[in-house]
């Protein structure tokens, strides 16, 4: 009984994480009241208050949440045995499918840098974790020769901070989904990163190769 209860706490906190991110997003942490995400939920404040005591603690969950996803999903890539190019691979489809359909782009607009120190740094913690687990695996292919050695630690950067952009753009009536987003990501990235035999079956930096073909998945 007690583990439905939970459950049911959890669903409707992941509810309110939505609708108050999204509010965060349109009129910024700052303006966004108590009051109105309440009201976008249909809800009276004194519900609101069962489950969030105040803003802050709002905007708190919204980060831990989104991050315990990416963390839950990056021991589920850590744990396939496969690749590291086919690990990377199902990192930046299912990041983006977390982001823009689970989340509904939501937890990731807010402004976690007007957490208060305590909570930004437990937030930030969190996000390194999760920034060295991509880093492993892209040094993982560089290490088996797979990847050409770019610094990893840019590499990373690069594909988070474009990934994360997408919930600036992405809208769900446009002409793809989140999963064909994140691949085509994923095609992008793995061709700039994987290694090519020349002619001759010499090994070639894409960066100085030409590129060739098109995408292995069109839509």
């Amino acid at each position: 009984m007690r583990d439905r209860r939970q459950l049911k706490i959890e669903r409707k906190k992941v509810e309110i994480l939505q609708s108050a991110a999204e509010a965060f997003g349109r009129n910024g942490y700052l303006a966004t009241t108590m009051e109105e995400i309440s009201q976008k939920l249909l809800m009276t404040k004194g519900s609101l208050y069962y489950y969030f005591t105040n803003k802050e603690e709002i905007l708190y969950f919204c980060q831990e949440y989104s991050l315990n996803r990416l963390l839950e999903l990056l021991k589920e890539v850590n744990a396939l045995d496969v690749p590291p190019d086919e690990k990377l691979r199902r990192l930046i489809v299912r990041q983006i499918s977390i982001i823009l359909d689970e989340l509904k782009a939501a937890a990731m607009h807010a402004d976690f840098q007007m957490l208060s120190p305590k909570l930004l740094r437990k937030v930030i913690r969190k996000r390194d974790r999760y920034e060295r687990g991509v880093r492993a695996i892209i040094q993982q292919g560089i290490d088996e020769g797979m990847f050409v050695p770019y610094d990893p630690k840019m590499v990373t950067f690069a594909i988070l901070g474009a990934i994360n952009w997408t919930v600036k753009w992405f809208s769900p009536r446009g002409p793809m989904t989140a999963v064909e987003i994140g691949e085509h990501f994923a095609d992008y990235f793995l061709r700039g990163l994987k290694k090519r035999r020349g002619p001759t079956g010499s090994r070639k930096n894409p960066a100085e190769a030409r590129p060739t073909g098109r995408l292995s998945k069109e839509r």
